[in-house]
């Protein structure tokens, strides 16, 4: 086995319900890099079980597994070794896949198939800080990251239209007279209740609308599309 002062020892754990081809990786490593294996696991939950006892640098986890998926053992390992350096090293060139393991917290994200070169290539830049995806990867996976967020603004469009639609019609009527700068005292006289019960639809308002004051309704209302005319609901 070669020496590891260049690179601190750093140790790998090796995480593949395929027990040949998680062999095979171990002794790649030995053979053609600097570092070390310092174990196998078989699955997910073998995998946690280790953490403390090798303490790796560095994991090559397979992402489809049997009793716990890849994902969610990369979610539950940086919870207890947030410093451990994860790459996905799947058989799937799945661009959803990439997304969610880079989203989870992995490092790096490479096929089965990919040559022993870049497999080395790989750990020395995620343990230098950087991200790793092929080339072959990395177009679908900005692909994939950018209709995510496309799909996130909707979502995100579609909860706020969501709160606004839990106001009662006299809610509305006070929100919209807000967003004009009108006073509480002034929305009392101009829709002919009181000023408390004014103070009351605010409170109303501020718990639908996840706010804490007046300004924040407002704009939310305005950034949201609260129209001249509040909406036909049953008036409370």
């Amino acid at each position: 086995m070669q020496g590891f002062d260049i690179y601190g020892n750093k140790g790998i754990l090796v995480v593949d319900d395929n027990y040949d081809h998680a062999v095979g990786v171990r002794e790649l490593l030995r053979q053609e890099s600097p570092y070390e294996v310092k174990g196998i696991a078989a699955s997910g939950k073998i995998a946690i079980s280790l953490i403390d006892k090798h303490q790796p640098d560095v994991i090559l986890m397979d992402i489809n597994m049997p009793d716990m998926d890849g994902i969610t053992a990369i979610q539950e390992i940086l919870k207890i070794r947030p410093e451990t350096k994860i790459i996905a090293l799947t058989g799937y060139d799945d661009s959803d896949l990439v997304f969610r393991a880079m989203k989870v917290g992995a490092k790096g994200y490479m096929l089965k198939t990919m040559a022993a070169s870049q497999l080395i290539r790989a750990i020395e830049e995620i343990i230098n800080g950087k991200i790793y995806l092929p080339s072959t990867l990395a177009a679908k996976f900005f692909d994939h990251f950018q209709s995510a967020i496309k799909e996130e603004a909707v979502a995100r469009a579609e909860d706020r239209e969501n709160l606004l639609s839990y106001l009662t019609q006299r809610e509305e009527e006070v929100l919209l007279l807000l967003t004009q700068g009108v006073t509480y005292k002034g929305v009392a006289k101009q829709l002919f209740i009181s000023e408390t019960t004014v103070k009351t639809h605010v409170n109303n308002i501020f718990q639908k609308l996840q706010v804490n004051d007046r300004t924040q309704a407002v704009l939310y209302a305005i950034n949201n599309g609260l129209g001249a005319q509040p909406r036909m609901k049953a008036a409370v």
